[in-house]
């Protein structure tokens, strides 16, 4: 049966759809109100950013330092025997740095905590150093009861410092002293060219001033500052992932506000799209509070913040003192950075669950890797393993192609058959005897929906490889500056809803692609259907509209996403046209199918036991449809 040809009623459908977009866009455009509404969103997101950095550092006003007689005596009214601390030189808010090659951290002595974390090496999507921690975005606090029924907060306390060197490593010690030889210890050791910070949470002697009876609250709360360049899409990578003891991976929402209460987690990660913080404790939190706050409200409007994280953890004492070993990495999202700490952290890095997880981590990881030893340009290394995949899976298109011309050369007898058994009340002969000639000539309908089915793990696999892989971060490839983000050739002066204030290219190539692959493949479905019967749904306009369908859908989810995704796809429906073609034209021969499907036809057939059970049962329902007719 040959290809139909691209009929006018096809161009009327595709123009129509276009005029209809076009219309939705114009109709869509912001009113003066709604633009008078979004300023005052943006001033509103202004005011909750300010609100946000009042509640996060939790700082004092003013000072608890004492330099007299007269200040002693109310520090230590205030503070009893943490009073000491406030006496010391160290009572101010100086800042100590430690730092590597690819990590700089400032501690403050104002709550011995991490005032600032710059990664290097990565700058914003805007050209700016990339902080982590900054302008008291995030902070870090211990609230615990005192013998003398005080609460008290370890960031509104003073540490002393002290600096020293094992080796290549640098390592601070915060105290928070009581005396010289009692105090609450934080201890942190920086290693050269390691995100992992060694943090220690030490006390000694503190049994008599701690109250015993009541637990020393962990409190860590980030703010997550926006570093990409699509906030949406940075938006929705960014999550609260944790571990429980029993190695089970978690996470909070990430489409709402979300919170759990859990026990015995080992570590928590303040996941960002391409950055994470991540706390880990060597000894399981027994039980930990966890929340996620979405500070994105609107995606349309700039915003510094994504969502902002909060854990609160209960410290248990031994003998009357604290005594935790944890890690803190600061650092990017970079799976084989992350493989080589035997946590299970490598985990924040979501390349799907199941089987898409398991085709990235031992099939693309390792191809992406190998690729990127020889070719410095990432666009062509997408090209080559999309190249590389299509070689793999042109076996089942091979497989899809065949038995859809097997399909064809059966057409002409399915037809006969229809024309047989006209009719509602023949519909189970017909089915009956279709499936007699298909069982004879050795074909299946199923053999090229197969085929199919077996390219989605890999569709999916790819789905969250490259919005995931940081490498692509920042790398450009002909008109798109990053690869990890979408790429705009045109700024509308408007934003449309789902679609955005700019137009991708690389979306559009790849929506022209997947309408030839489509139009190529209900050409290949239609010979693998039989003909058409009575009373059953015209499969023949549904692809078509599918057809339609498919490219649109491409045309305005894919205008936000990642562009090195739609360039895959644009490149592989290339390819998947291409492998078509020289099948069809000169690997598939009709002659040598039918002659092939008439050498099975004299063949013995043994049926299968499914096979015998299923004509048993539509002989059933024939005879019992023709005891109703005798009866009516």
């Amino acid at each position: 049966m040959e290809e139909k040809k691209f009929d006018i009623n096809s161009i009327i459908g595709f123009v129509l759809l276009g005029v209809i977009m076009l219309w939705w866009m114009y109709t869509n455009q912001p009113t003066p109100e709604e633009l008078a509404k979004k300023n005052n969103t943006e001033q509103i997101v202004k005011d909750t950013t300010v609100a946000i950095q009042k509640t996060v550092t939790n700082t004092v006003k003013e000072p608890l330092q004492a330099t007299d007689s007269v200040s002693l005596s109310k520090a230590k009214a205030l503070l009893g025997d943490f009073a000491y601390s406030t006496t010391l030189a160290s009572a101010s808010e100086n800042e100590t740095i430690l730092e590597n090659e690819v990590l700089k951290l400032v501690i403050s002595n104002k709550g011995g905590q991490i005032k600032e974390a710059l990664i290097k090496n990565y700058v914003t999507h805007d050209s700016l150093p990339l902080y982590m921690v900054k302008d008291n975005n995030a902070s870090f606090n211990l609230n615990f009861g005192t013998s003398d029924n005080r609460t008290l907060n370890t960031n509104d306390l003073f540490f002393e410092p002290t600096l020293t060197k094992n080796g290549a490593n640098q390592i601070l010690s915060m105290k928070l002293k009581v005396s010289e030889t009692k105090y609450l210890e934080y201890r942190y050791e920086i290693i050269p060219n390691e995100y992992m910070v060694n943090f220690t949470i030490h006390s000694q002697g503190l049994s008599s001033s701690l109250n015993t009876t009541q637990n020393i609250n962990l409190d860590w709360n980030l703010v997550g500052f926006r570093h990409e360049k699509s906030i949406r899409n940075e938006n929705q990578h960014t999550e609260l992932y944790y571990e429980k003891e029993d190695g089970k991976i978690d996470y909070l929402s990430v489409a709402r506000d979300d919170d759990a209460e859990e026990e015995d987690v080992n570590w928590v990660a303040f996941k960002q799209h391409f950055f994470s913080s991540i706390l880990i404790s060597e000894k399981a939190f027994k039980k930990a509070k966890l929340e996620s706050r979405n500070l994105v409200k609107d995606e349309e409007i700039d915003t510094v913040y994504t969502k902002s994280f909060h854990l609160n953890a209960p410290l248990s004492l031994e003998g009357g003192e604290l005594n935790y070993d944890m890690k803190w990495y600061i650092g990017p999202n970079d799976y084989q950075i992350l493989k080589k700490y035997d946590r299970n952290i490598k985990e924040v890095v979501n390349l799907g669950w199941g089987i898409f997880g398991f085709i990235n981590r031992a099939v693309f990881i390792p191809v992406f890797n190998f690729l990127k030893l020889f070719i410095g340009n990432y666009g062509l290394i997408i090209i080559l393993m999309t190249i590389v995949v299509r070689i793999f899976m042109s076996p089942l298109v091979y497989k899809s192609y065949l038995s859809s011309a097997k399909m064809k050369v059966l057409r002409p007898e399915m037809e006969e058959i229809n024309k047989k058994y006209p009719g509602k009340e023949n519909a189970m002969k017909r089915q009956q005897a279709t499936m007699e000639i298909q069982r004879k000539a050795g074909v299946s309908p199923l053999a090229g929906c197969i085929p199919a089915l077996l390219q989605m793990p890999v569709f999916f696999a790819l789905f969250r490889f490259f919005p995931s892989n940081i490498d692509l971060r920042q790398k450009g490839f002909l008109w798109a500056d990053d690869l990890s983000s979408y790429d705009s050739v045109f700024k509308l002066p408007f934003k449309i809803p789902m679609y955005g204030d700019h137009i991708s290219l690389f979306p559009i190539l790849a929506s022209i692609a997947i309408f030839f692959y489509m139009r190529m493949s209900q050409s290949q479905q239609m010979n693998m259907q039989a003909p058409q019967q009575e009373g059953m749904p015209d499969m023949q306009k549904m692809m078509k509209m599918m057809m339609y369908f498919s490219p649109v859908m491409m045309l305005i989810f894919f205008n936000m996403y990642a562009s090195s995704l739609s360039l895959y796809y644009f490149v592989s429906n290339l390819l998947t046209i291409t492998i078509m073609l020289v099948i069809k034209n000169y690997i598939i021969d009709e002659d040598k199918i039918h002659a092939q499907i008439q050498e099975n036809k004299k063949k013995p057939k043994k049926e299968s036991k499914f096979r015998q059970r299923l004509n048993e049962a539509m002989k059933q329902a024939q005879e019992q449809q023709e005891k109703q007719k005798r009866r009516k």
